[in-house]
């Protein structure tokens, strides 16, 4: 499983929940705070956030973890919407030029696909794309760069870090209890959570295909 489990961790070992739970022990959980704070505002998207917090949650129910679920919910979903303050703060002080940049995860594919995500789904992209890796590090830059209002950024970035947050480490808490074997093959749980927030991203591109290929058929039908 291990041979499986590497190419989709990209072959890091700190993408692996139980590596950080190894090396820092209790400290682990804030550890996946200051990562769920890192991801959701710095625009750095390649960081293990969903599976560590549904590891967090797995963890604090096998005893792993030594903190209060509820406090543990609390603290992570303040952490995920403090990053998305400090994201669309960046987005609106510096956002254009960001755009610009073509470096290896800021480049304007990355920005132009989670613009479009923005404009398909408007205010709720804010929620959905909260699920979704890479727009949910960019989607806070897009609303601040396009100066969406702050009370409405503010509305719905809680509601999405709360469901983010919250339900995925409540996922892990309680599959952990009614699955106690779960906790020896967190790879399996691992590999579920990245295929899970990769189908998104695979939906979209497919469903862009069909768009093109159908455009292309009309445009024969026109000629013909």
């Amino acid at each position: 499983m291990v041979d499986v489990l590497t190419p989709l961790l990209l072959g890091l070992d700190w993408m692996d929940p139980e590596w950080w739970l190894d090396r820092f022990g209790q400290q682990m959980f804030w550890a996946a705070v200051a990562i769920v704070f890192v991801e959701c505002g710095l625009l750095f998207p390649i960081l293990p956030g969903d599976s560590l917090l549904f590891a967090v949650g797995l963890f604090i129910s096998t005893g792993s973890l030594d903190v209060n679920i509820a406090v543990a919910c609390a603290i992570l979903s303040a952490a995920a919407f403090a990053g998305n303050v400090v994201g669309y703060e960046i987005g609106r002080k510096i956002g254009p030029p960001l755009f610009q940049r073509e470096g290896r995860f800021l480049n304007t594919a990355n920005f132009d696909k989670t613009h479009d995500f923005f404009e398909r789904y408007g205010n709720k992209a804010l929620v959905l794309g909260r699920f979704v890796p890479i727009i949910r590090t960019f989607i806070t830059v897009i609303a601040g760069a396009g100066e969406m209002d702050r009370r409405r950024f503010f509305g719905w970035s809680f509601v999405g870090a709360l469901l983010w947050a919250t339900g995925l480490t409540l996922i892990g808490y309680f599959l952990g209890e009614a699955v106690p074997a779960l906790s020896d093959h967190l790879e399996l749980a691992v590999l579920l959570i990245v295929a899970v927030s990769v189908l998104p991203m695979l939906f979209e591109w497919w469903k862009h295909r069909r768009e093109v290929r159908r455009a292309a058929e009309e445009i024969v039908d026109d000629l013909t």
